[in-house]
């Protein structure tokens, strides 16, 4: 089941006196971000709408100004505020799903061997790694590389995969 909403990035801290925030982004791209209309955060159990007025560079980061947010005692009430959009904002991803998408996904080798379920993603530089959770045991580690990975159906929520020799123990 696809989420109407993605989370895009945090904000870990404020920049400066008036207002300014620091958010580390998410995203594949840091200028996808500047493409946004708008934002939402949590507040107290509340979908709060943030407006962009200004966003800045600082190296991997962005510094970024909210309409109404216009002090550092504002901005501290934000700070560890996950971001999120709604999913139309950013359109089709390239490769048929985002990273959300795949959290939940039954793993099955080719063989037709349930391995768990896909409870993490992340990135080690040159592909993506698939932490797979098993009913027992400790979490499987699969790289996303096409000799590995074989099919990702998100409709049906599994994803088949080849176990080259050495993978698993």
């Amino acid at each position: 089941m696809r989420n109407s909403t993605l989370e895009v990035g945090q904000i870990v801290n404020t920049h400066g006196l008036n207002g300014e925030v620091k958010v580390v982004i998410w995203m594949d791209s840091i200028e996808d971000f500047e493409t946004l209309e708008y934002i939402y955060t949590n507040k107290k159990d509340e979908k709060l709408k943030l407006q962009f007025s200004n966003v800045k560079y600082q190296k991997s980061n962005l510094i970024v100004k909210f309409d109404g947010i216009d002090g550092i005692d504002d901005a501290e009430k934000f700070k560890g505020s996950i971001l999120y959009v709604d999913r139309e904002q950013l359109g089709e991803p390239e490769v048929g799903y985002y990273i959300c998408d795949l959290i939940g996904v039954r793993v099955i080798t080719d063989e037709g061997v349930e391995l768990g379920r896909i409870t993490d993603v992340f990135n080690t530089g040159s592909n993506d790694i698939y932490v797979v959770k098993p009913e027992s045991g400790k979490d499987i580690l699969l790289p996303v590389i096409p000799d590995v990975v074989l099919r990702v159906d998100i409709d049906t929520e599994i994803a088949t995969v080849h176990l080259i020799e050495g993978l698993i123990d």
